[in-house]
């Protein structure tokens, strides 16, 4: 059995005003840090492509971030380095393993709370 993680503090903040903001080619990354914790608000515009806007800032061949998160709105549809691809849409829940790529489907802009890999996507 896992110790569950204990919060120490009780703090309320905005994504309207985050801690950090990444905006790399058609992403806006919301970050809020907490003690022990770090959720972002990931944005991203119709044409989005993990491929084509973020490759070029963390210069991996895939995206080798662990993900565990929401979906607010729109949809996202993700391919694994093994051929294996789902699209995910406004509420459901995610996990994502790494080495995928991944791109914005349709017209409506992809709005996905992420409580795991906040701290490092988008960073170079």
């Amino acid at each position: 059995m896992t110790t569950p993680v204990a919060v120490k503090k009780f703090e309320v903040k905005s994504h309207g005003s985050p801690d950090e903001v990444r905006s790399p080619d058609k992403t806006r990354v919301e970050v809020v840090r907490f003690e022990g914790f770090t959720l972002g608000r990931f944005n991203f515009e119709p044409g989005w492509r993990w491929s084509e806007c973020i490759k070029p800032v963390v210069k991996t061949d895939s995206c080798q971030a662990s993900h565990v998160g929401y979906v607010v709105s729109g949809r996202l549809t993700v391919r694994m380095s093994d051929g294996t691809q789902k699209t995910i849409g406004a509420g459901e829940s995610y996990t994502i393993p790494p080495g995928h790529d991944a791109w914005v489907e349709g017209n409506e802009p992809f709005v996905g709370i992420e409580v795991m890999s906040a701290e490092q996507f988008a960073k170079p």
